[in-house]
């Protein structure tokens, strides 16, 4: 992992990529090649208490809509339909799982959520866009689906090619 600290920037690069204010972030999970945040690590509460499994946070605007069209074709059936036929694969998410449950427990173990990771690991895939986040947090290897959802959408957006707006200024 290798996350770094936020800046007054980020927040204002965050505000504008999610169209409001961020919440629970505790440090950039993963960065464009232009500095901006890709993934945010986000506490696993809130600052109004609330519970919040999802630790990788996708926020880069292009990356978010390459993967909503990935959601929006199917792909999260198909992959957990292989779940279910490819022990190889099921194994390597479940490890996934393990290892976000792990990362997430270093920072508070809350009891609303505790075992449940997010995107619908270890068992289904439900949520592309945590699973694209995990991958870009945690690098490539740690999960599998992650880092094929991240092969399916280099077409469209990678992490290597900056596609960010410019920051628009604020009075």
């Amino acid at each position: 992992m290798t996350d770094s600290a936020v800046t007054d920037a980020d927040i204002a690069a965050l505000r504008q990529q999610l169209g409001r204010e961020p919440r629970g972030v505790v440090a950039i999970a993963a960065r464009c090649v232009c500095g901006k945040p890709t993934v945010v690590h986000t506490a696993p509460r809130l600052p109004d208490g609330t519970p919040f499994p999802t630790q990788y946070y996708l926020t880069h605007p292009e990356a978010v809509s390459a993967v909503s069209t990935l959601e929006a074709n199917g792909v999260m059936k198909d992959m957990t339909e292989r779940l279910g036929q490819d022990e190889a694969l099921a194994e390597a998410y479940r490890a996934a799982h393990e290892r976000y449950l792990a990362e997430r427990y270093v920072l508070e173990d809350v009891p609303e959520i505790h075992g449940i990771s997010a995107g619908g690991m270890p068992d289904r895939v439900k949520c592309l866009h945590v699973l694209v986040g995990y991958s870009l947090a945690a690098g490539r290897g740690v999960n599998p689906l992650g880092d094929e959802a991240l092969d399916m959408i280099a077409h469209a957006w990678t992490p290597d090619r900056c596609t960010c707006p410019a920051l628009e200024e604020t009075a």
